[in-house]
């Protein structure tokens, strides 16, 4: 494919680049994206991807819009209060790009839904906000062999991992089971500091992009945690646990309908 001036003119900061030029353009030009959640992180994370050129873009969420999201989700306005999260995002990432292809999928995640939803997919963002999603989720991906790139927010903390099955640890190697339901709280009971998902988010959307081009170190077998009052950034290590009910080397999760039933909202 060979692109036009508006476009030679809209990827030139990428294309000048020495790791990416050209030819890095057209992979992110063919890459298909798939981001389950259009809230917090999920609106960075499309934002930047989009400006990018990705090729494809899919958004999945079945909530609406409600005035108390837009501190932080900023795909979204006060002209689409009440609209489909994954609609309004729709239409704010094509506004900024119309080379994207972008496709908003207005479902509830669910074991029965979700290999058909992230099979035709090169790459999952995580951008959820609850444990039950994030397990299936995960579980999902390293089944079908995508990689996973994972954030979670709360409060004044961020955190980011990519999962690459097979080759590294997955969600489950970290914490095996999902906590208890009301062990830790939700954004929506405990807040979050507005610009922090734009911090992980954005950093979600670097891990795409490098796993599309090939270049630099992504996050595998590594949690990065950002405490913002701190302003500090520090790695965890994830070993591989090789008696992960998941990826482990006698997985008891063989199929999603191994897992116990979750219908979760996103």
């Amino acid at each position: 494919m060979e692109f036009t001036e508006e476009q030679l003119k809209r990827y030139s900061r990428h294309i000048i680049l020495p790791e990416v030029g050209g030819k890095g353009q057209q992979k992110i030009s063919d890459a298909r994206v798939l981001i389950v959640g259009a809230g917090g992180l999920g609106c960075p994370v499309g934002y930047y991807l989009a400006a990018a050129g990705i090729g494809t873009l899919a958004l999945v969420d079945n909530d609406v819009v409600e005035l108390s999201n837009l501190q932080r989700q900023i795909a979204h306005s006060v002209k689409t209060l009440g609209v489909n999260k994954a609609d309004s995002a729709k239409q704010t990432f094509e506004s900024l790009n119309p080379d994207v292809n972008v496709i908003a999928v207005k479902e509830r995640i669910n074991s029965k839904n979700i290999i058909g939803l992230i099979k035709d997919y090169d790459i999952v963002v995580d951008g959820t906000d609850n444990f039950p999603t994030r397990y299936l989720i995960n579980d999902a991906c390293v089944m079908l062999k995508k990689p996973l790139v994972s954030g979670a927010i709360l409060r004044f903390e961020g955190q980011v991992t990519t999962i690459m099955p097979g080759d590294g640890p997955c969600y489950r190697c970290l914490f095996e089971e999902p906590p208890p339901a009301g062990l830790v709280p939700s954004c929506q009971e405990a807040g979050v500091l507005g610009v922090l998902p734009g911090v992980i988010g954005a950093l979600q959307a670097t891990e795409v992009l490098k796993l599309i081009l090939g270049k630099g170190k992504p996050l595998k077998g590594e949690l990065l945690i950002y405490d913002a009052l701190g302003v500090n950034f520090r790695k965890v290590k994830i070993p591989k646990n090789t008696d992960c009910p998941m990826c482990g080397k006698n997985p008891k999760i063989k199929e999603l309908s191994d897992i116990p039933e979750q219908y979760c909202s996103i």
